[in-house]
C-alpha cells in the first residue's frame, strides 16, 4: 500500500471534516475549504480520524491514493494553520509598496508592477524588501508567490530580483570570469 495514503488523518478541535461522496468539505477556525476526491478512491471520517482507501494496487490508483491523503491533510491544515510565503527583493532600487490590499513592486521597468490579491490571499509587506503571502489555499499561496517571482526572476550574474527566502542563487562568472 502507499506509505502516505493508508497514514490516519487525525483531525484536530475545531475543524469539521465532512465527506459526502466524492466530495470533500474541511471548516475551520480560518475558513471553509473543498476538494472533490477523483472516482476510484474512498475516504471516510469516524471518530476524528479520516482514512483514504483504494479498491485496488493498479499503478494509477496506487498514485491517487497518496495524492488524495496529502491533499486532504493540506486541507485540514490551511483551515486550522493557514499558509504563509515569504519573498525576498534584492537589488538597488527594488521594492514593494502596500496599497491597500494591493501590492505595488518598483522593479526596475519603467512603469510600476501593481499586484491585486485574489479572494482569500493576503499580503502583508514586512519591509520595502520583504513581503509575505498568506492564505488558506496551499496550492493558491504557492501560485501566487510564483507569479510575483515571476516578475523579475533572479538574475544568476548579479543575483537581482524576487526569491523566495532562503532560495540559493547559483551565480554564474560574467565575461572577465575566465
Amino acid at each position: 500500500m502507499s506509505r502516505i495514503g493508508r497514514l490516519p488523518l487525525s483531525v484536530p478541535k475545531g475543524v469539521e471534516v465532512t465527506i459526502n461522496g466524492q466530495d470533500v468539505t474541511v471548516k475551520g477556525p480560518k475558513g471553509e475549504l473543498k476538494h472533490t476526491i477523483t472516482e476510484p478512491i474512498t475516504a471516510s471520517f469516524e471518530d476524528g480520524v479520516v482514512t483514504v482507501a483504494r479498491p485496488d494496487d493498479k499503478p494509477e490508483n496506487r498514485s491517487l491514493h497518496g495524492l488524495t491523503r496529502a491533499l486532504i491533510a493540506n486541507l485540514v491544515e490551511g483551515v486550522s494553520k493557514g499558509y504563509a510565503k515569504t519573498l525576498e527583493i534584492h537589488g538597488v532600487g527594488y521594492r514593494v509598496q502596500a496599497r491597500g490590499s494591493n501590492l505595488e513592486f518598483s522593479l526596475g521597468f519603467s512603469h510600476p508592477v501593481v499586484i491585486e490579491p485574489p479572494e482569500g490571499i493576503t499580503f502583508r509587506v514586512e519591509k520595502p524588501t520583504i513581503l509575505h503571502v498568506e492564505g488558506i489555499d496551499k496550492q493558491l499561496v504557492g501560485q501566487v508567490a510564483a507569479n510575483i517571482r515571476s516578475l523579475r526572476k533572479p538574475d544568476p550574474y548579479k543575483a537581482k530580483g524576487v526569491r523566495y527566502k532562503g532560495e540559493h542563487i547559483r551565480r554564474k562568472a560574467g565575461k572577465a570570469g575566465k
